[in-house]
């Protein structure tokens, strides 16, 4: 109508339809809106005869010419031949072909090449008056009837008649009678017996008529799902041709044909020339589901929509009061209450306006209450997961003053699962020696499970479709999530691991948290650069450089700092626009799973985040081994790290980061300020229980202060407040578990045999839990055990060295194959930066120790692996580099 009245053409009057209920026609609201007579008509004769009312009110607005853009009435010959140039038809085929009111169904399901719109001179036939003008378009393989309308048949349909109009004003307007030859009229698609899908064709004519009768009235079969007893009623959409191989999938009983397949990507059907069709939606007692979920109960998401989302939500219920022309309620069936597929594409549009998402029109099939949709679009408009209550079996306890609740399953695609052997390891509180729960053990198959989910979330899954800032936006949250909810988590992690709980506040979780910002502020900013070459010339050359993800990553994380750990990788992985599967400790798992649970209600999607936990002999060999795992993160001990680098190199070649053992020497000066080389030398080794990778794992103390230095730390040792990791008072808690405190014990005994004095502590404490005293031992000389092997926990190897010997102490503490961290306390910066520039170690500490920070590269030399997490220098771990050259 705004075409023809900017042509300069005076529209005179709207014949259209009654309102349905409150819903009004567009023609007729457009009409209102331009101020044009408007007349709704219920019919325009009876028993054959025209109704001489409606003539009446017809021969008012004395028309010259009718304009029937489609017609749902039948408008009699005395109104079609009445006006002096008569009437023209728009109608939705290419003419003789498919006359008729299901005539693009119909171009669709023969399989026809080429589709089209012809607009022609109404007569007292059905669509068979001369042709005005035609516009044709080719059919592609993946289109249907929505896709048609909207690629072309309304958008070419509406200039099309504009332009018809223009020509019969002008006098110009062609009258080519239409050829019998090639002529068809098919019959309306209303009928049951028609919409029903004969799986005795071909794979290629299913395909068509499954897409010719979508998104109405949809083809039609009964089908029996698993653990019903009845066939039912489906309907089919979203068809397309299979060309993959046959996925494993579940069963699903259709009449009349072999049995379909329930896969991932969708509902296999075979058809009589043995290929398949791929079916995306079905409707199913009332309901369209994802047909990859059809065997599925529909789990209903509890969301929290923030004050904006609140705001957003009700302008898109006043979009659809807007073309429902009702009140909507949650309850509101947009479907039941009218809507046509016109009315789903202007739905589709006005909101994503308002929530500026990507929308489909499947949105609107598979969620058509006004709950279901506007949680659906919420969801997509946070990064296609969003602020729900994720189901799983918890574990829920009374601790630490508070009601701590956690997963105890594996986290694969975005849901908590059993294992699928339903083998579980026990998890031990090291304070208690009591269980704590038994955690879902992952076998090899688990793990593929959980590679397979991550690779599809990478390739095809929302976290491949946002961008980078968006992706920034979704890790931030995260962050917040797991600042609300931080002291749940320091709880967890001090019952899981034996950290004393005001560490694990401060530490474990306060550090990770601020990995997660400092990462999630990385994500829109990385970027490759411009090359200067030569050219080719007369030509010329541009080379610049991508910065890719690498794909599907596999992490393996330690015991000590849990939580911590994994934030540390996983935060600049993700931030890369990586996806991820992580096997967590084998005992200490709970925050790397209660992390999942957060990661989710944040909206990550699923695929994104996946968390195996189990032995690192099996799941951890699983994802080393895999071969669609392109990158590996390692912590943990060198042995295991030589094993894991093989394995990385003998499975597909894969980059691998290994943070590994260290045996880390501070040196003391007697020109240091002693009192904070006590008391940071002390924490140096005995922070975290002493499990701490970077701990001083030898004390070089220099002559002139060495009794003296003994002699206080021995002293200050002794105050260390030891017990309940939840109490305040504690500072030192439990060591991990019951081996690894026996280790500690013969680590001991070693350093006494070969020599060492044994200041202070070295056994176990006479209580329950895995309690080991700090221990000192002093006397050591450098061919012994416990001057060369780390012994990860809280024993002080303190060895003298000569006064101002510095070149000798150097020899001495780069005489080892570890080379993670170090440190050196003395006031003379020359004698410490000497220190700074011949240390073989990846982190230097001047006067103080244990200062790590998120953007401070961390990682070491030589059999303390190599790679680094945290800084910038970490997301090259996580990134691979591709240079592209253009001539010009």
């Amino acid at each position: 109508m705004e075409r023809l009245i900017s042509h300069g053409h005076q529209v005179v009057g709207v014949f259209t339809i009654l309102d349905k209920g409150t819903r009004e026609d567009p023609l007729a609201k457009a009409a209102q809106a331009n101020d044009i007579p408007c007349f709704k008509i219920k019919a325009w004769r009876s028993k054959g005869v025209p109704l001489p009312e409606i003539l009446n009110k017809y021969r008012s607005v004395n028309a010259d010419l009718n304009v029937l853009p489609y017609c749902s009435q039948f408008i009699p010959m005395e109104v079609i031949n009445l006006p002096r140039l008569k009437s023209i038809c728009y109608h939705p085929s290419l003419l003789p072909r498919h006359r008729g009111a299901s005539s693009i169904n119909w171009t669709l399901i023969c399989g026809d090449k080429r589709a089209g719109l012809s607009i022609f001179w109404a007569d007292d036939g059905l669509d068979t008056g001369p042709i005005l003008l035609q516009e044709e378009c080719d059919v592609l393989e993946e289109d249907t009837v929505d896709t048609l309308y909207k690629r072309f048949l309304y958008p070419i349909g509406v200039s099309a008649v504009a332009r018809a109009v223009d020509m019969v004003a002008a006098g110009s307007a062609p009258k080519v009678t239409q050829s019998e030859k090639g002529a068809t009229y098919d019959p309306m698609l209303n009928k049951p017996d028609l919409q029903k899908i004969n799986f005795e064709k071909t794979s290629v004519e299913l395909h068509n008529f499954i897409r010719g009768m979508d998104s109405v009235p949809g083809a039609s079969c009964q089908l029996r799902l698993p653990n019903n007893e009845e066939f039912q009623e489906a309907l089919l959409f979203g068809s397309s041709l299979w060309k993959g191989a046959v996925p494993i999938g579940r069963e699903v009983e259709i009449r009349g044909t072999t049995a379909g397949i329930i896969h991932d990507g969708g509902l296999l059907l075979c058809g009589s020339d043995g290929d398949y069709v791929n079916v995306k939606r079905v409707k199913v007692a009332g309901r369209i589901k994802n047909a990859s979920t059809l065997d599925q109960q529909t789990k209903q998401l509890q969301l929290e929509y923030t004050a904006e989302e609140k705001e957003q939500l009700e302008e898109v219920r006043d979009i659809w009061e807007a073309i429902l022309s009702i009140d909507i309620e949650d309850d509101t069936d947009f479907f039941a209450s009218g809507a046509g597929s016109m009315d789903v594409v202007r739905l589709v549009e006005e909101v994503k306006d308002v929530f500026k998402t990507d929308l489909g029109n499947e949105d609107v099939f598979l969620a058509p209450t006004f709950s279901e949709f506007i949680q659906n679009v919420v969801l997509k408009a946070r990064g296609a997961g969003g602020s729900a209550e994720i189901e799983y079996r918890p574990i829920e306890l009374n601790v630490n003053k508070r009601k701590i609740k956690f997963p105890c399953q594996l986290f694969v695609n975005g849901e908590f699962v059993d294992a699928e052997q339903g083998r579980t390891l026990p998890t031990i509180n090291p304070a208690t020696e009591e269980l704590i729960c038994n955690v879902q053990c992952a076998s090899v198959g688990d793990v593929d499970r959980a590679v397979l989910a991550a690779k599809k979330a990478f390739e095809e899954g929302e976290w491949s479709k946002i961008s980078a800032r968006e992706r920034g936006q979704l890790l931030f949250k995260l962050a917040d999530l797991m600042q609300q909810n931080k002291e749940e988590l320091a709880t967890i992690e001090s019952i899981d691991s034996g950290a004393v709980y005001t560490l694990a506040l401060k530490t474990h979780i306060g550090m990770s948290i601020e990995t997660w910002r400092y990462f999630a502020g990385w994500a829109d900013k990385i970027q490759g650069s411009t090359i200067p070459v030569s050219h080719a010339r007369p030509n010329r050359n541009l080379s610049f450089t991508k910065r890719e993800p690498i794909g599907v990553c596999g992490l393996v994380t330690p015991w000590n700092y849990p939580l911590m750990m994994l934030s540390w990788k996983m935060a600049a992985c993700l931030a890369a626009g990586n996806t991820v599967v992580i096997k967590p400790a084998q005992v200490s798992p709970l925050t790397a799973l209660k992390f999942a649970e957060l990661s989710a209600k944040a909206g990550i999607p699923p695929g994104v985040i996946n968390v195996v936990p189990g032995k690192g002999s099996e799941a951890g060999n699983a994802l080393a081994h895999h071969p669609l795992v392109r990158k590996l993160g390692f912590t943990g001990s060198t042995e295991v790290g030589q094993v894991i680098m093989k394995s990385c190199a003998e499975s597909n070649l894969k980059k691998v980061s290994l943070e590994l053992g260290g045996k880390s020497p501070l040196i003391i000066f007697s020109d240091c300020d002693l009192d904070k080389a006590v008391r940071l030398g002390m924490q140096s080794v005995f922070f975290n229980k002493g499990e701490n990778c970077i701990a001083a794992g030898r004390l070089f103390v220099e002559d002139a202060v060495h009794d003296e230095f003994i002699r206080r730390v021995v002293a200050e040792t002794k105050k260390i407040a030891i017990g309940d990791p939840l109490s305040k008072a504690t500072s030192h808690g439990p060591q991990n578990h019951l081996a690894h405190l026996n280790k500690l014990l013969e680590y001991v005994q070693i350093g006494i045999r070969e020599g060492a004095k044994l200041q202070h502590g070295g056994r176990r404490l006479n209580r329950t839990g895995y309690f080991f005293e700090p221990t000192i031992l002093s006397n050591v000389e450098d061919h012994m055990y416990v001057a060369k092997e780390e012994s990860f926990g809280p024993i002080m190897i303190i060895s003298r060295f000569n006064n101002g010997d510095l070149d000798g102490v150097l020899k001495r503490a780069n005489a080892t194959e570890f080379g993670l961290a170090s440190g050196i306390f003395t006031k003379d910066i020359s004698k410490a930066l000497r220190f700074a520039e011949k240390i073989e170690a990846g982190t230097v500490f001047i006067n103080t120790y244990n200062k790590t920070d998120v953007a401070a590269p961390f990682g070491g030399f030589k059999q303390s692996g190599f790679g680094k997490d945290l800084g910038q220098e970490a997301l090259n771990e996580y990134l691979k580099t591709k240079c592209v050259t253009v001539e010009y």
